[in-house]
């Protein structure tokens, strides 16, 4: 499980198990990582996360709440659907689509990732 703050609101991110999220999480061990995510098309925020992670692409639709990593180092969330060849690293499991767009806003965002603590 990751947790994602923005905002003062902490989304949480069930990881689908793979080459991809167990890497995220390795960045994630000794420290958070707070990086700028811009807007893009209005359907999703993205940011890169300054390296590159293993990449499991598929072509797949995403819905609102997909977690993707794009292009090997750039994570993204989306909050409507896109179809494009991505690697899916998880799904929002805390907010409604309603709730994760009134989050993320309007615009960029600071987003700070961690991994939650059990």
């Amino acid at each position: 499980m990751l947790d994602m703050e923005v905002n003062g609101t902490v989304i949480q991110i069930e990881l689908i198990p793979s080459r991809s999220s167990e890497a995220l999480k390795a960045l994630l061990k000794d420290a958070p990582l707070t990086i700028p995510m811009k807007d893009y098309a209005h359907m999703e925020k993205f940011g890169n996360l300054g390296t590159n992670l293993p990449r499991n692409d598929r072509h797949i639709t995403t819905k609102a709440g997909d977690v993707i990593l794009s292009e090997g180092n750039l994570l993204v969330i989306y909050y409507a659907p896109n179809t494009w060849n991505f690697t899916r690293l998880g799904r929002v499991v805390n907010l409604t689509e309603k709730e994760l767009k009134q989050v993320l806003g309007r615009g960029n965002i600071m987003a700070t990732l961690r991994i939650k603590q059990a």
